[in-house]
């Protein structure tokens, strides 16, 4: 089985694309994902056979299974006890079940909470509350989730038949404006944070002075940056700042659908230039196209289009799942289990197993990895920062304090 720091591509520099003798796989797809057939190599001996799309799906999620970037589940988790996460839970469209049946091995839990709680304290303490909730369901199925700290973390969930946790995104309004809640939050185990809806994230629609210092402390930490939904202003701003790869964790091509937390082709470009990772949304309302339902071809034409600008070291997976089961949602793609359908269509694209590897796991995975290495060195370097929004951005920041955040903001 591939490690974490293995280069997806390295293996596939030349066709017919290779993959190497499966490991003990997970459940096979639910459904039949095609029946094309494809030559590939199979075992140490080099080998060749002829398998269909199907197998072929199933023998690369087992060596790269899905990191998926954004999964909300831990707003419901209030109601449902980890028991029925790990038998499985028809009124949700994630547990346990549907995550094996859909190849994924890592889960970014997101921990956003709404912009209306940005205002006030409740913002912090409605975070705690989710974190809370997350790692009590980790804790709670030991057979099936396993919790991720760190990049060695994800490789070893992988190899016990876990799905490793990576606690994040936290809402980047979340922070109260300090940096010594960000630490706060990476000592309970959170590793990334978005930094749209934080009033240092819009200033002027750039990034204040002190959101540059978050940024930074960030990257001090080993927090990976998300830029899902920020300005474009302010995402160059963070572009130029950060020292260790940026994710968006739920976004897809805007200029196939114009969405806010979407990213545009300039966006992208920046992207691809800094090594980032684009976590393409399957959310209906970020994919549809034309004013139609949103199909799973829809969802592969963002795939396409994101790796055509970034480039295909630059682009990943978020469900979005996490909701109950009669939200609305792609068809083909309505739960976590429907990643093999989805993977099966790319391929029937012209996607390579190399492309599918990174897409899957080996991207997404760089990502967390870079940005661990970037704190180890910025560790060195410095110490924790003891900025404050006051004292970076002036009477503005002050005056907002004082008075609240406008309705609307975040």
């Amino acid at each position: 089985m591939a490690d974490l720091r293995d280069d997806p591509y390295a293996r596939y520099a030349a066709p017919p694309a290779a993959v190497g003798a499966a490991p003990p796989s997970r459940d096979a797809p639910a459904e039949d994902a095609g029946s094309a057939e494809t030559v590939v190599t199979a075992g140490t001996g080099g080998s060749t056979e002829v398998v269909g799309t199907a197998e072929r799906v199933r023998l690369l999620l087992a060596e790269h299974p899905v990191l998926d970037g954004h999964n909300t589940l831990g707003r419901l988790l209030g109601h449902t006890p980890p028991h029925d996460l790990e038998f499985g839970e028809s009124a949700l469209d994630t547990d346990l079940p549907r995550l094996r049946a859909g190849g994924v091995g890592a889960q970014f839990w997101s921990l956003r909470v709404p912009a209306h709680e940005a205002g006030h304290q409740r913002a912090v303490s409605a975070t705690l509350e989710l974190i809370d909730r997350v790692r009590a369901m980790i804790d709670g199925c030991p057979e099936g989730f396993r919790p991720a700290l760190a990049p060695g973390d994800l490789t070893d969930a992988r190899n016990r038949g876990r799905v490793a946790s990576l606690l994040g995104p936290v809402a980047g309004h979340a922070l109260g404006d300090s940096l010594s809640v960000l630490r706060a939050y990476h000592a309970l185990g959170v590793r990334a944070v978005t930094l749209a809806g934080a009033r240092w994230a819009d200033r002027d629609g750039a990034l204040s002075r002190f959101g540059q210092e978050v940024v930074r402390e960030m990257n001090r930490l080993g927090v990976v940056v998300d830029l899902s939904g920020t300005r474009e202003e302010a995402m160059r701003g963070a572009f130029t700042v950060a020292k260790a790869p940026v994710l968006f964790s739920h976004s897809a091509a805007r200029a196939l659908t114009d969405h806010p937390a979407n990213v545009s082709d300039a966006g992208l470009a920046l992207l691809g230039a800094h090594h980032g990772v684009c976590m393409v949304s399957l959310a209906p309302d970020q994919t549809a196209r034309a004013g139609r339902p949103p199909t799973l071809r829809d969802v592969a034409d963002h795939l396409d289009h994101v790796r055509e600008v970034a480039g295909p070291r630059c682009v990943g997976l978020s469900g979005g799942y996490g909701a109950t089961a009669d939200t609305p949602r792609v068809r083909g793609l309505e739960d976590a289990s429907c990643y093999p359908l989805l993977l099966a269509e790319l391929l029937e694209r012209g996607w390579t197993d190399a492309d599918i590897a990174g897409l899957t796991w080996g991207n997404a995975a760089r990502v967390v990895r870079d940005t661990e290495f970037a704190a180890r060195t910025a560790q060195q370097r410095r110490g924790p920062s003891t900025a404050t929004v006051e004292e970076l951005d002036g009477d503005q920041a002050v005056r907002q304090r004082q008075n609240g955040w406008p309705e609307g903001s975040a």
